[in-house]
């Protein structure tokens, strides 16, 4: 089959999956790239996270002489840690760790960060922790965003080992906890993006980012929760790029993360616009594969239609938040595998024939214990040595939910998220 009647059989199949609502449907032979794929990502959160307290490691170097120069190795991740305790679902259900091992690993973690050993400040936790003593890394805020990913990793554990009494009321009171208005900082409505011992963050979630599950999570709390209209208090700022037109002038991974716990398949606001945000970011995805592919390729042609992508990641001047379109940050011509991977879920016609072409065209030069290099750069030969914790999870979620759409339905048998759906008025359509 040539290429071109691949790309279009592709297409059909997911467009007609996203119609269905069910799980992209596999050809030629895609299992073997996802299996080996998935496995690997699953390795990294095997091999990061703290034997005692179950917290995850921001990131691995490659290189062992980065863990002294860098100085960074006990560097833990609230964010990355709750990827990782989806990680564990994920990882029981297809066998690559023993189901009791992973219980185990989730209850040391969710007991970290409910027994006073991580440091919480109304119900909310520090970026950057120590993995071994939980306590504040350095300077680190504490981030109403990477507590959000932390609580999605814990529902989910939650309703997949629902037979385990003690994680579900470890999760039940982490979420209950949370103080969102708190978060607000007398707004009400629109969450800070922080707090440190000297105050608020200054800086507000009032626009389109990944503040989706932050405010579904909010408005569903059993405890503390925010009212429905803070759904409706953020911009919607439009954007466009050649025929794309959709929401949002945020970077990549934006589209991909609060939508790999919540299912907005086949859902619209009631109000408003009556946006589809499963479709939003569908169509965020083929406009930065467009802006790769047409106008990034215009300085360096190394970007084509099935090498593309780049969202935040390690870089050779350290980590890099780039992307676009418009762009942010200084490109240079890096591909990120995880910008492609991450979005698996939603445009798997563009996001399989990306993984196939880095692979065959890069082979081994990118692909090593945890997947795919993080970052790496066709011009210039530089491959990141480092792997984050972040990027190989998305990529690990999104094709878990691309196969079997099994995240989704985890997540989604969460009473609160059900609720939060129906408060804000986000229908089926």
């Amino acid at each position: 089959m040539t290429n071109f009647g691949r790309r279009r059989l592709l297409a059909g199949a997911a467009l007609l999956a996203a119609r269905r609502g069910f799980g992209f449907a596999r050809h030629f032979h895609d299992d073997d790239l996802f299996n080996d794929l998935s496995e690997r990502c699953f390795r990294y959160f095997r091999d990061a996270s703290d034997p005692e307290t179950g917290i995850c490691r921001d990131l691995i170097h490659g290189n062992p002489a980065d863990n002294v120069g860098k100085g960074d190795e006990s560097r833990g991740s609230t964010g990355v840690t709750g990827f990782c305790l989806t990680a564990m679902c994920i990882g029981a259900e297809r066998g690559w760790i023993l189901r009791e091992q992973a219980k185990d690993r989730v209850r040391r973690a969710l007991t970290s960060y409910t027994n006073g050993k991580v440091e919480c400040i109304h119900g909310c936790f520090y970026h950057f922790l120590d993995v071994h003593t939980g306590q504040r890394w350095k300077t680190s805020e504490v981030s109403t965003s990477d507590s959000i990913w932390l609580l999605a990793g814990a529902l989910t554990c939650r309703e997949y080992f629902h037979e385990d009494a003690a994680i579900g009321d470890l999760a039940t009171l982490l979420y209950s906890r949370y103080d969102f208005p708190w978060m607000t900082n007398g707004n009400g409505m629109l969450l800070s993006h922080g707090w440190r011992p000297e105050g608020f963050i200054r800086f507000r979630y009032e626009k389109y980012c990944q503040l989706a599950a932050m405010v579904l999570l909010g408005i569903g709390s059993p405890s503390h929760p925010l009212p429905p209209d803070a759904w409706y208090a953020w911009q919607r700022d439009p954007n466009s790029y050649g025929p794309y037109q959709y929401i949002g002038k945020s970077l990549l991974w934006t589209y991909q993360y609060p939508f790999a716990w919540f299912d907005f398949r086949g859902r619209r606001e009631s109000r408003g616009g009556k946006l589809r945000w499963f479709e939003n970011s569908q169509t965020a995805t083929r406009a930065h594969r467009a802006w790769c592919s047409q106008e990034l390729s215009k300085s360096f042609p190394d970007y084509t239609a099935d090498v593309w992508g780049i969202t935040s990641s390690s870089s050779p001047r350290g980590y890099s938040a780039w992307g676009g379109p418009p762009q942010h940050g200084k490109i240079d011509g890096t591909v990120v595998p995880c910008a492609a991977g991450g979005s698996l879920m939603l445009t798997p016609d563009i996001c399989i024939p990306a993984l196939h072409a880095m692979k065959q065209q890069f082979g081994g030069k990118i692909r090593g214990r945890y997947g795919l290099a993080d970052a790496f750069n066709p011009l210039t030969g530089w491959v990141s040595t480092d792997t984050l914790g972040l990027d190989v999870g998305m990529i690990l979620l999104s094709a878990e939910n691309l196969r079997h759409g099994n995240l989704w339905r985890w997540f989604m048998e969460n009473k609160e998220a059900q609720r939060a759906m129906d408060l804000a008025g986000i229908e089926k359509a």
